[in-house]
């Protein structure tokens, strides 16, 4: 009995709290709209919080028609997307507000609408924008009301008069007018389709935005439902659906830094909802750059143009990002934004293309960090790389010769052996492949995860392809992942926003830099050393190519894939990263040019423009290493390696002394999987290379070129079989200095002849002369003399020093003290 009141209780209470809202909620006034609810604009600012990028309502564009002026086509299509029961219910549906419920109580938050078109009048004109029990049963309850005051045409004629198309723009007039440039009773079948599709999400869905893919779906499924409700034949369903419809120019339209602007607020609807960006008064501080912006944009579209007219790239984007913090500096995703007939919508920085070489720094990375440095060296020959396949590239009898994979360097050259820092300086395939093989296709591909890829999740469609480009990324991910060399191997997630704050003030999102150690520091520094050195880049680059910064440390890493669709430039000091893309949106090639030709100039242009506002930043050289093995260390003639005194020629001792040690092998030219295991290359050489799959196919044109090369095989013979019997010793060598004139009371400007006795000549290595403390220089050879002026302020003394240094380094120092006197 007591559970039976408790029951009765939360019913009573319940329903006194509906009728409250009932008798709480007044039906509107749909001739005057005088109860329609205040909009509060959305504002889009660059970091300064000065330079006001959008307005979402900087101009409010609404215009009433009356009902008989809207095509039914527009009518069908609105409601066989949105309500194909609108002329059947009350105002709301039972079924799905009751399936719409267990969904959010399932997810714990409110994500599903199942509003009729009723509804969405309600929530859209007539309520606030939160999401909450009471605003739900507000909605319905003002639904019911609607629909007892008013006709069902009424009721849609409002609606279509009121919904949100994005920006400034309500209503399907307005809408009309933007997207085609006519009045909404002119609209074609199609042109109405496109309408009815793009209120459910208008960010999303925008002509103008990223995603018209999603928008063209959308468009095709009202179409099947209205072929479906017998709103059209299926004759029209066929026709309508392949019809080509062209959205107009919308002009600059009053905001700046387009494609990043878009990108921003389309974050944000995610973050926080259409109705809180459409007309929620959010005040949103980007971290663009604006003056960095104006000439990122001047300079795509002068170099796009360039690149049409020379290179068929009709193309270009350009992302700079800050890698200390992961803020987006710039965002140009094409050549010109409002170019409407040329896709200058669509915003390439964050479309999937094949990234060419600028994907091997991680492969490298992952390496390095393995074991192999830039100084492992590989053999650049033509390699079949399909083990089931032939050295030469045929293939077995049976065997589909498609399967076999040998790729070709961009020059079609080949360098025989060259060490890891030139071939990824130069861009040189087959050594990469290689190296992809020895790093391990999964732990490269952790290597992009951890600095931020997120797009390359199929390695076995990838295979050894990976290394030159065989996956696809989007150019603001690859360029927040340079950010992580460049920030000594720390990674911060990229973001376009420094702070959101709603109508009121209060912050509602503010950056927080949280980066985190994604590789070694000590490996970073390596690829930053390697992508900067000019000397290794000069050979395929030339000394004074785009890419070369004669007064600042630049590391740079160019793109081409094989099929000329796609150059990439990505580049950074330590202090900016700028990644460049340039092609074709249609994926169409360009004429057979390498990125070093077609996106570094853009890259160039743009770099020594930012930098001219940057404080000069140098890397860091990463510490040296000592990775054991002869061959890791560059000793490509052989695996088997011993140490000589060079001056002796005898086998070093524990008593030889370093600087006269030397590292030499035994010379028996093989792939370096001769001696190294692929997954552990500081350890023991393997007993049975021919064990590995590639061992065969990697070993054959190594041995022949060796043979062309006279590199005939030694013995261990060459080993010498006595011992060094030379001494470390820690005393200085014997030296004495004569001089001339020699005496110790010198005239201000006296010149000074100075010779040295020792009494070994051959032990001698330099002999480092000075004067104060200003270094005079230092004399290698004999015979062991130099000359000095003695100059001072007069009654003062000035000392001299000689350090006489041997070939253990070993120092003897010898001084003389001159007393300076007037002339």
């Amino acid at each position: 009995m007591k559970h039976m009141f408790k029951i009765g209780l939360v019913l009573g209470i319940i329903l006194a709290a509906f009728i409250g809202l009932w008798a709480s909620v007044a039906i509107p006034n749909l001739k005057t709209l005088e109860e329609r609810k205040v909009i509060e604009s959305t504002k889009i600012y660059d970091r300064s919080g000065q330079i006001l990028l959008y307005d979402v309502h900087s101009d409010i564009k609404r215009t009433i028609i009356p009902f008989d002026k809207i095509p039914k086509s527009l009518k069908n299509a609105v409601i066989s997307i949105e309500d194909a029961d609108f002329y059947k219910h009350g105002g709301f549906s039972i079924s799905s507000t009751v399936r719409a419920f267990i969904v959010d109580l399932i997810s714990g938050e409110f994500k599903q609408g199942g509003s009729t078109i009723t509804q969405q009048l309600a929530k859209q004109v007539f309520l606030t924008a939160d999401k909450s029990v009471v605003r739900k049963a507000k909605e319905i309850i003002l639904a019911i009301k609607l629909e007892r005051a008013y006709s069902k045409d009424e009721i849609l004629n409002l609606y279509l008069n009121e919904i949100p198309y994005g920006g400034a723009n309500y209503g399907v007039e307005s809408a009309a007018e933007t997207f085609f440039g006519k009045p909404a009773e002119k609209l074609s079948l199609a042109e109405s389709v496109y309408l009815a599709a793009i209120p459910n999400a208008p960010t999303r869905y925008s002509p103008y935005g990223t995603h018209t893919d999603e928008l063209e779906a959308r468009k095709n499924l009202a179409l099947a439902r209205m072929k479906d409700l017998g709103f059209i034949s299926a004759d029209e369903f066929e026709k309508t659906r392949n019809e080509k419809v062209a959205f107009i120019n919308r002009g600059a339209d009053g905001f700046k830094a387009p494609h990043f602007v878009m990108y921003v607020k389309e974050k944000l609807v995610a973050d926080y909802g259409e109705d809180a960006v459409d007309s929620g008064g959010l005040k949103v501080t980007t971290t663009l750059d604006w003056e960095m912006q104006k000439k990122a944009e001047e300079l795509v579209r002068s170099y796009g143009a360039s690149n049409a007219k020379t290179f068929n790239a009709n193309n270009a984007g350009l992302v700079a990002i800050d890698p200390k913090t992961g803020q987006i500096l710039t965002m140009v995703g094409s050549r010109d934004y409002f170019d409407f007939n040329h896709e200058g919508n669509f915003n390439v920085t964050l479309a999937r293309r094949q990234p060419g070489s600028s994907i091997k720094p991680f492969v490298y990375a992952t390496a390095f960090a393995k074991g192999y440095t830039p100084e492992t060296t590989l053999f650049d020959l033509p390699t079949e790389f399909n083990a089931n396949c032939n050295p030469d590239g045929s293939a077995p009898a049976g065997y589909n010769p498609d399967n076999c994979y040998h790729p070709q360097n961009y020059d079609n050259n080949y360098r025989a052996p060259i060490s890891l820092r030139n071939a990824l300086a130069q861009s040189v395939n087959i050594p990469s492949v290689k190296l992809l093989y020895l790093a391990g296709i999964s732990n490269s591909l952790g290597t992009a995860r951890r600095l931020g890829i997120s797009t390359l999740n199929d390695p076995a469609r990838y295979g050894l392809t990976l290394v030159l480009g065989g996956g696809e990324v989007e150019l603001l991910e690859m360029t927040g992942a340079y950010a992580g060399f460049a920030n000594d191997g720390n990674w911060n997630s990229v973001t376009p926003i420094l702070k959101v704050e709603n109508s009121s003030g209060n912050i509602l999102e503010e950056y927080k830099n949280q980066s985190t150690l994604a590789i070694d520091q000590n490996i970073a520094r390596t690829i930053n050393d390697v992508l900067s050195d000019n000397i290794a880049r000069t050979p395929a680059f030339g000394a004074n190519s785009t890419l070369f910064f004669p007064d600042r440390d630049v590391a740079v890493k160019t793109g081409t894939t094989n099929d000329y669709r796609d150059a990439w430039v990505i580049g950074y000091t330590p202090n900016i990263v700028v990644g460049v893309w340039a092609g074709n949106n249609d994926n169409s090639p360009m004429e057979k040019k390498v990125a070093g030709f077609i996106a570094a100039p853009l890259w160039s242009a743009f770099l020594k423009e930012a930098l001219k506002t940057l404080p000069s930043e140098s890397f860091i050289p990463p510490a040296p290493t000592d990775p054991g093995k002869s061959v890791l260390k560059g000793n490509w003639q052989g695996g088997k390696s011993f140490k000589i005194n060079r001056l002796t020629g005898k086998l070093a001792t524990p008593n030889t002394p370093e600087n006269l040690i030397e590292e030499r092998v035994v010379r028996q030219v093989h792939t370096i999987l001769n001696w190294v295991n692929k997954d552990d290359p500081a350890g023991p050489i393997p007993d049975r290379p021919e064990s590995d799959p590639q061992f065969k196919n990697w070993e054959a044109p190594i041995r022949a070129w060796a043979a062309a090369h006279g590199l005939a095989d030694e013995s261990e013979n060459v080993i010498p079989t006595t011992l060094d019997d030379a001494q470390i010793s820690t005393d200085g060598p014997q030296a004495s200095a004569n001089f001339y004139p020699d005496s110790e009371i010198v005239l201000n400007g006296t010149e000074i002849d100075v010779s040295f006795d020792v009494k070994d000549l051959d032990s001698i290595s330099q002999i480092d002369l000075f004067l104060g403390s200003n270094f005079l220089g230092s004399i290698e050879s004999p015979p062991y003399q130099s000359s000095f002026i003695v100059t001072g302020t007069v009654d003062s003394e000035i000392e001299f020093k000689a350090n006489v240094y041997d070939l253990s380094k070993n120092k003897t120092t010898i001084t003389k003290t001159f007393k300076i006197l007037g002339n």
